[in-house]
């Protein structure tokens, strides 16, 4: 039988990424889910992943550019709204205002994990 483990968010340590990003991270053994914190005017630089994703916007909101260059579509995501990104779509983010999100991995980030997701560092 598999080990049911339980969260709080509130106990949980926050990872200080970088000036403007802090994140908390639970992960399984096929999926992650993140508490991401964006201070307003934080950019999460184009990049793109194998993990399907989903951010689900809890305060605030970001600009997404979605795609390649010639090809972007630009989408404002705001508290109560999801985005669902497929494995390997480019994207990049703004935050408008200070942002909470929830966002789901599968499967996990392994760069999120071992530290070497230099893109947002």
């Amino acid at each position: 039988m598999q080990k049911v483990t339980f969260y709080r968010w509130d106990e949980m340590p926050k990872e200080k990424v970088n000036d403007l990003l802090d994140r908390r991270l639970i992960t399984g053994d096929r999926m992650m889910l993140a508490h991401v914190y964006l201070k307003k005017g934080c950019i999460v630089p184009k990049h793109q992943h194998e993990n399907e994703q989903l951010t689900y916007i809890l305060e605030g909101a970001l600009r997404f550019w979605i795609g390649d260059d010639e090809k972007r579509e630009q989408i404002d995501a705001s508290a109560g709204e999801v985005l669902a990104i497929p494995a390997w779509v480019p994207h990049r983010a703004e935050a408008l205002d200070h942002v909470v999100d929830v966002d789901i991995f599968c499967p996990p980030r392994q760069d999120w994990l071992d530290g070497t997701d230099s893109y947002l560092r």
